[in-house]
């Protein structure tokens, strides 16, 4: 058993970010208690954090436990990476109090682009997500990792690229999943397992290089990669203008009586940069 407690500069919104992952029946969160149990991966070795908020918004203090000592530093770090604590989001709420988007930075203040747990299970989750309704694919998704996948002191991790590429699409169409959504997972599953696509080396090359070795793989599309980018990688300088809630929170924002064409979008957004991942995810947390 070890335990670290953490401290980093506010503002930081903890309660914002486990209300949002408590949304997904997979994950482990005690609200009373201010706590989520956080499956990590490193190197192919799971283990499973306890992270509990301590302090304030402005004074954010995190008090970290885990089971296994083993690689303590390295669970510490990975962390810190999904939360995304080193960000500067006093600087950024900072450069968008001279925007257009002073009012929702200032609503929801403090609040962080925090990354999915592992970046394999990112792309599973945005594929297995596609064209769904929130309810039916965290359900769908649920039966998938609850059937394949693996248990740890009562917390649950993805199935492996090794198990799924051993997965029928017949097992799958079993629990609901469309013949073409389910090539889709397996297809990823084997890539990854054969070593067509390193998702540790691609996390380092560029949005563009990232962009053109994903398109090429069958069902990843631009929704897809964007989704990756912003919550496995937390790139921070991007913006899905096609994405129909940012449309609609634009159409909001800017009292419009359709939505924004994708000209509009872009003079709207000349003054967001570096920070264009921000202005989304504070868009997106407007119509919510």
């Amino acid at each position: 058993m070890w335990q670290a407690v953490k401290e980093i500069k506010g503002p930081y919104q903890f309660d914002r970010v486990i209300e949002r992952h408590a949304i997904d029946p997979l994950n482990q969160v005690k609200l009373e208690k201010r706590l989520i149990k956080v499956p990590i991966l490193i190197e192919e070795k799971r283990y499973v954090v306890d992270v509990k908020g301590l302090g304030t918004v402005e004074k954010p203090v995190f008090k970290l436990s885990g089971t296994d000592t083993y690689q303590k530093e390295e669970q510490i770090k990975r962390i810190s990476e999904i939360f995304q604590w080193d960000v500067p989001l006093k600087q950024i709420n900072q450069h968008f109090r001279q925007t257009d988007l002073r009012d929702i930075f200032e609503e929801h203040f403090g609040t962080p682009l925090v990354l999915d747990f592992d970046p394999y299970s990112c792309l599973t989750k945005c594929i297995i997500h596609q064209q769904l309704n929130l309810s039916f694919a965290h359900t769908l998704t649920e039966r998938f990792v609850k059937t394949f996948g693996t248990e740890l002191e009562g917390v649950w991790f993805y199935p492996s690229p090794q198990t799924v590429a051993n997965i029928t699409v017949e097992q799958l169409r079993a629990m609901q999943f469309s013949s073409r959504k389910a090539e889709y997972v397996i297809g990823i599953g084997k890539a990854v397992a054969e070593g067509r696509l390193d998702l540790d080396t691609l996390s380092r090359k560029s949005e563009e290089e990232i962009f053109n070795e994903l398109i090429k793989i069958r069902g990843i599309g631009a929704w897809t990669i964007q989704n990756f980018l912003l919550f496995a990688l937390g790139r921070p300088n991007l913006f899905p203008a096609t994405d129909i809630g940012i449309q609609n929170a634009l159409k909001k924002l800017y009292k419009l009586n359709r939505k924004p064409t994708l000209e509009e979008i872009e003079q709207y957004k000349l003054g967001w940069e570096p920070y264009l991942s921000y202005a989304a995810l504070y868009l997106w947390r407007s119509i919510e």
